[in-house]
């Protein structure tokens, strides 16, 4: 049986600032949510949960145990199902009000704008620099306003990025923050988190796109606000539009935007864990075997004789055996199949495999 609107919202309905005509804007607004893990999956549910019409939400992954610690919304019996079809159906169970469809696929550069243009506003939920600076300089050449999530350990990073003002220029974006796409910085899987900034964060994503669309309040626009759980500080970075448009257009042209753990993998590169299993299981076998973990503090269900982290790898520092067969583990295999390229490309020759799934998949 579906609930009356009226009801159903009624104590947001209640406050002054919102009323009927509020929600009505509320339910009138089309949102689209990148990335459905840990900022993502709250957004979604919290957004819908608030009378938001329409929700697009767009993941490639599935649901891992390491995620149920700060992914509220999935449960034991989510595990290894696509996150953004779970996440769906979750959210059309409490939010009757709520259109809701999914995609599967990453976002990339060739289907970016088709799935913005379709939207009023867009949430970043990712944990992929390349996918952040592809929504963000995306959403400033198409003039949509793009509500920015970020997380490093303890610290959390929100900011409202490209809005309409009332000169008729646009409000800062992430390039004016930070206009180089840093190479160095790990994302939750390298670097651990602990999952009050998740929340906190997320929450402070739907405030602000609550805020857009009623027209409520001051929007976080022109800087970056950061927040520090462990000592309770807070900064908000002032930022000024120096990185327009036109070079950002400029820029897109010639950016591939592309995240290893999102584009596909080569498949001649790959061991299955049931292979590399059998290899293990035979002395000869696993004597010709270099496994290579690349993240530290990785707990394995084997030996290896190199543990390296990621941001430190380089290939050059690798003294290889030709006559062996490498083998690069991580936790989910996206790390390790960075490496795994890192190492081809010094050594074209030498036989390099990424274990498919990492030690996740490998039971």
């Amino acid at each position: 049986m579906k609930p009356a609107k009226e009801e159903l919202f009624k104590r947001q309905i209640t406050l002054q600032e919102i009323g009927e005509v509020g929600q009505e804007k509320l339910q009138n607004a089309s949102v689209l949510v990148v990335g459905c893990g840990g900022l993502g999956s709250p957004i979604a549910v919290y957004l819908a949960s608030s009378g938001i019409g329409k929700i697009h939400l767009v993941d490639f992954d599935t649901v891992d145990i390491t995620n149920l610690h700060r992914q509220v919304f999935y449960s034991l019996e989510d595990v290894d199902q696509p996150k953004a079809e779970v996440l769906s159906a979750f959210i059309k169970k409490r939010a009757p009000f709520t259109e809701v469809i999914f995609s599967n696929n990453p976002i990339t550069k060739d289907n970016v704008f088709e799935l913005i243009e379709k939207v009023d506003i867009i949430v970043d939920g990712t944990d992929s620099l390349p996918t952040k600076y592809l929504l963000n300089d995306a959403c400033v050449i198409k003039n949509k306003p793009l509500v920015y999530g970020s997380l490093y350990k303890f610290d959390g990073y929100v900011a409202t990025f490209n809005v309409l003002q009332n000169d008729g220029s646009y409000s800062t974006n992430l390039r004016d923050a930070f206009p180089e796409m840093a190479t160095d910085i790990p994302n939750c899987e390298e670097a651990g988190t602990l999952n009050p900034i998740v929340g906190m964060i997320a929450m402070q994503q739907v405030n602000e796109v609550l805020k857009l669309v009623t027209g409520i309040g001051k929007p976080l626009i022109n800087q970056l606000r950061i927040y520090n759980t462990l000592q309770n500080t807070e900064l908000k970075m002032k930022l000024k539009p120096t990185f327009l448009k036109d070079k950002i257009v400029k820029l897109f042209k010639v950016q591939t935007y592309v995240d290893a753990a999102c584009s596909g993998q080569n498949s001649d590169w790959q061991i299955s864990p049931e292979e590399l299993k059998k290899r293990l299981s035979f002395r000869a076998e696993a004597n010709n075997l270099e496994i290579i973990a690349v993240l530290n503090n990785l707990k394995l269900p084997f030996e290896v004789q190199q543990t390296i982290h990621i941001n430190s790898f380089d290939a050059d520092k690798i003294t290889v055996d030709k006559s062996k067969t490498y083998v690069m583990v991580c936790q989910r295999g996206f790390n390790s199949y960075r490496a795994t390229v890192k190492l081809k490309n010094k050594y074209p020759d030498l036989e390099v495999l990424n274990l498919t799934g990492g030690i996740s998949s490998y039971k």
